[in-house]
């Protein structure tokens, strides 16, 4: 059984995020650090995977400028997600060689630990045969995942929409697939979700897991 820390940066730019992510992970690669789960939030922001590109955002450049929400191109897989708060973010920064040098395995481990915690609230979800993320009624994408491995050691990682506002998903093609939605727990339950309340189960889940 590996040891793992689990650190809370709250509501922080994703720039910030992604800086701090990158120094974590050389830090774990050189084995100053063991591997660290980051839960966090972000102010609105749109970013596009290794996949992805600007012809899946369905707004002008002036538009998104002035709403103050910039397009970050980054290193993760997957296509083009959006970001903002009351959205629970997740970044696994984990050692593979710890566990299983294994992506996919890994992937699928996450999508789990999201399923669990979602049917904590008595949220029925699952996989969609050939996406990635956790769905609703094969339908609805309510956690969008996306990774980067360098060395053994991942980055970035899952977005699950909490409380927050689904319509800045009108601005994109979420993850490229035109035929989706997106929904949140708060839309399922018709109720706001406690956050402190659902990373502490996100927590358990994860150590229980890992």
């Amino acid at each position: 059984m590996s040891r793992i820390i689990i650190e809370d940066w709250s509501l922080i730019p994703f720039r910030e995020a992604w800086a701090r992510q990158e120094a974590y992970v050389h830090e774990i690669q050189q084995g100053y650090r063991p591997s660290t789960l980051i839960l966090c939030e972000h102010p609105s922001v749109l970013t596009i995977g290794r996949e992805g590109g600007d012809h899946n955002v369905t707004v002008s450049k002036e538009f998104l400028s002035g709403l103050h929400i910039e397009t970050i191109p980054i290193n993760r897989g997957g296509d083009i997600t959006a970001h903002n708060p009351g959205q629970l973010i997740g970044y696994p920064l984990f050692h593979l060689s710890q566990f299983k040098e294994d992506l996919h395995w890994f992937l699928r481990e996450i999508e789990e630990v999201i399923i669990q915690v979602l049917a904590e609230y008595g949220i029925a979800s699952g996989r969609v045969e050939g996406k990635t993320g956790v769905w609703i009624e094969n339908e609805r994408k309510i956690c969008a995942i996306g990774l980067h491995c360098s060395r053994w050691v991942t980055s970035h990682g899952f977005a699950l929409n909490v409380n927050n506002d689904l319509s800045i998903f009108n601005m994109i093609i979420p993850c490229g697939i035109p035929d989706k939605s997106v929904t949140s727990m708060s839309l399922e339950l018709g109720k706001t979700i406690d956050m402190e309340e659902l990373k502490e189960k996100c927590r358990n889940r994860f150590i229980s897991m890992f």
